[in-house]
């Protein structure tokens, strides 16, 4: 894995993105923000499963005064995504948005971006160039692959941003193709020193979802690029604060809640190992410490092959093998196995 980009940190409330703090993981509601309680029991969910950052979505001005009593009835720090509007942008400074999520392009009229930017320098409240492939404006120069009209207008945007003396800036350019966004993510790194939030727009419902946010997330975290992550999902954003932590602890760049190790079965298992996998997963989602389990269809040779788990157990006809890093415990029963193995898990 190469070194981690060095980006210039900034603060979203209190949270640092950039620099040598971790990678931050983020989601977005899908509540409608002008209902308030359904908003903030939907980011206290969030929470619960560790979320950090939670962008909530600002068509008018309800929605960008609606922040205020959203705040006081959450934790993590919150971004109001703007697009058009900036009285928006300026109505979620004054409610005590941590961030905004903007294009400063579509805003329009040079003077509207100062009063925005502005606004923004005095709270010290970050802006995110948020470019999408699917909304770009029309190319100086057409020739150009899509990828690098991302790269392009997104620094024509940076520029204008630091032209007003701001620079607590993030950037994300995100595409459907992960192709088209690795090789914008890999070009714009090189050019400015601001973090960059990574993510495959549009990606679709979990199963095929979470394989192509992973296909263009871990492959650019491996290069050292990204300080912020989201998995967007056509699901609960719940799901998408899961699938960010699991993809930062399969590359080991973050330890978060347990790590579940799990055979994918064959002819030698004599138990439904898909089902007790499965079973044992949903029990683990309530553990937040980092601790390894495994799940083994074979006697023989499970105990090796999961040699490294924390606790784990390798599954026979009617009864099974409870082992601690590759050290065989006790035999257990076939009824006894999630209990006694969650038993465990919790005394760990």
């Amino acid at each position: 894995m190469k070194p981690r980009r060095k980006s210039k940190p900034i603060q979203i409330g209190g949270v640092t993105v950039g620099g040598n703090a971790p990678i931050v993981v983020q989601s977005m509601t899908n509540t409608d923000t002008r209902n308030v309680q359904a908003t903030i029991d939907q980011i206290k969910e969030l929470e619960d499963c560790d979320c950090e950052l939670i962008r909530v979505a600002v068509p008018d001005m309800e929605a960008a005064e609606a922040i205020s009593p959203i705040k006081k009835g959450v934790k993590i720090p919150i971004i109001a995504d703007i697009h058009f509007d900036y009285r928006l942008a300026l109505m979620a400074l004054v409610a005590g948005a941590d961030g905004l999520r903007l294009n400063p392009g579509n805003i329009g009229e040079p003077e509207k971006i100062k009063k925005v930017a502005s606004a923004a320098r005095e709270r010290g409240v970050p802006i995110r160039i948020g470019v999408n492939a699917g909304s770009l404006p029309t190319p100086k120069n057409p020739k150009l692959s899509i990828a690098r009209q991302m790269v392009a207008a997104a620094l024509e945007q940076v520029k204008l941003l630091e032209s007003l003396d701001f620079d607590l800036i993030k950037v994300s350019l995100k595409a459907f193709d992960v192709p088209t966004t690795i090789e914008a993510y890999r070009n714009i790194a090189k050019k400015i020193p601001y973090p960059l939030h990574i993510g495959i727009t549009e990606a679709g419902p979990p199963r095929t979802g979470i394989i192509r946010s992973t296909a263009g997330i871990s492959t650019l975290l491996y290069e050292g690029i990204g300080d912020t992550i989201r998995v967007s999902l056509s699901a609960h954003p719940r799901e998408e604060v899961i699938a960010g932590y699991e993809i930062l602890k399969s590359l080991n760049l973050r330890q978060h809640g347990p790590v579940l190790v799990s055979c994918p079965s064959c002819g030698r298992a004599e138990v439904d190992i898909v089902k007790l996998a499965e079973a044992v997963e949903k029990e683990l989602i309530k553990i937040t410490k980092p601790i390894k389990v495994a799940v083994m269809g074979c006697v023989v040779n499970g105990p090796g092959e999961a040699k490294d788990a924390d606790i784990g157990i390798a599954c026979g006809k009617g009864r099974g093998v409870l082992f601690k890093k590759g050290r065989k415990i006790k035999t257990i029963e076939e009824n006894d196995f999630i209990k006694v193995l969650m038993a465990e898990v919790e005394k760990l």
